[in-house]
């Protein structure tokens, strides 16, 4: 069985070409079932396993199924799946294909324990992405895609992360997305308290970052969402806090972008929400006082373009990426705990993985015992019912499981020659070396 994991982050693409590829949370499922149907089409394997992992940061395909042994049916499994990825993001496969990463068993193992850990992320030792990771499988597993290998895969990959948590102090000295958010608005302005912040989302990373603004006790805090009953329970959560809210439809954005100094977006739009036309208008109407406009989506919420403007500040993903590199010394003995760690549990798991491969063979064997200690059983059987004695019917059976037994070993070591012969013979009195228990 071949475990694979194929993908683009943060490390080899920029934003421009993650929000190609990003999947929304509805694309997901439907994603999964065509996935295992390509899967099953380029493999002997009937019961393919897929799961896709879809953030700001990455995009990555983690597959099960066997693709055989040969040079060129690996090469063939590789392939077909990045060219599934690009037709199904509908890109050029050639475009994609230098910032694809492609990691095979034992890689694929480790980079997925590295993901959970936080150590592959923007900000290492964040904990954002172990959810991310869990929803996914959930996702997968509710799709019906999750199987046996992949399962325990990412069973021991969350029993690794809360290992590296509980045993490092890997985020100990992290700088969150959402803390980095409130100090770059913080360079554009003296005081958060003294602006308007306006949140675009209502999800878990705009939850993070309005928790992070609250605590500077901003002016006014404006939710706007597509759903306004969802922006209206994350305005009343801050309200709580004793700030000043309001929440907004989508709708309300071209009127009343002016009002606010600070933009933050994150949702699962596939196009823009804001465009150039829309932040000019607002610019002309704050009569050029600056905005600061922080886009955690991806795809991107904010149109590149309005970064040219002069009045604005525009942040990504991936400048708030670069902001958190900080700290970073004094992370490197976690990181080095935790890698450790992360090599023994990888060795594990591929010593539980290479054991499934003897799993048919195992079945096999017991069931040609079983069949031959039911011949010799029923044999026995009936000649005690003629009467034989039953001390020689025993030593009948004995001897008769006895030579059945040792019959296909004996016979392969007197056709074998040359090597084989000697490679039976080291490997034979090992099989047959009786096993005594303590009394």
């Amino acid at each position: 069985m071949q475990i694979l994991t194929l993908g683009i982050n943060h490390h080899t693409a920029p934003i421009s070409m993650r929000e190609q590829v990003a999947f929304t949370p509805e694309m997901i499922q439907p994603a999964l079932h065509h996935l295992k149907d390509h899967l099953s089409q380029i493999s002997s394997s009937q019961l393919p396993e897929a799961t896709i992992l879809s953030t700001c940061n990455r995009t990555e395909l983690y597959c099960a199924a066997n693709d055989g042994q040969s040079s060129s049916d690996k090469t063939l499994f590789k392939n077909s799946t990045i060219e599934w990825l690009a037709k199904t993001r509908g890109i050029d496969s050639e475009a994609l294909l230098p910032h694809v990463y492609v990691l095979p068993q034992s890689l694929a193992v480790r980079h997925a324990f590295r993901v959970a850990c936080g150590l592959d992320s923007m900000v290492v030792g964040e904990t954002q992405i172990l959810g991310q990771l869990k929803n996914a499988v959930r996702t997968a597993d509710e799709a019906g895609s999750l199987g046996t290998y992949l399962n325990q895969l990412f069973q021991k990959t969350f029993q690794v992360a809360k290992e590296v948590r509980g045993t490092t102090e890997i985020g100990s000295h992290s700088i969150s997305m959402a803390a980095a958010a409130v100090r770059l608005s913080e360079r554009i302005f003296e005081s958060v308290g003294d602006q308007k912040v306006l949140f675009i989302g209502a999800g878990e990373m705009i939850s993070l970052c309005a928790t992070h603004f609250a605590a500077r006790k901003p002016k006014l805090v404006a939710v706007a969402n597509r759903t306004l009953e969802r922006g209206e329970e994350l305005a009343d959560h801050l309200a709580e806090q004793g700030l000043v809210t309001e929440s907004l439809r989508l709708s309300d954005l071209p009127t009343r972008l002016h009002e606010f100094d600070i933009i933050v977006s994150c949702t699962a739009s596939t196009l823009p929400i804001i465009g150039l036309g829309m932040v000019e208008s607002a610019i002309k109407s704050r009569k050029h006082r600056p905005i600061v406009m922080i886009d955690l989506a991806v795809p991107r919420d904010i149109e590149t373009e309005v970064s040219r403007l002069n009045d604005v500040y525009l942040y990504t993903v991936d400048d708030l990426g670069d902001f958190v590199q900080t700290g970073t010394d004094s992370r490197q003995a976690a990181v080095g705990q935790a890698e450790a760690i992360i090599e023994t549990r990888v060795s594990n798991f591929m010593h539980w993985l290479e054991g499934r491969g003897t799993v048919p063979l195992i079945q096999d064997l017991r069931q040609r015992g079983d069949d031959l200690r039911a011949f010799e059983v029923e044999r026995a059987r009936k000649l005690l019912a003629k009467g034989e004695d039953p001390q020689a019917v025993l030593d009948a059976l004995a001897q008769g499981l006895t030579n059945k037994f040792l019959h296909g070993s004996l016979h392969a070591l007197q056709h074998a020659q040359g090597e084989e012969r000697e490679a039976l013979m080291k490997i034979l009195p090992g099989l047959f070396r009786a096993h005594h228990s303590d009394k």
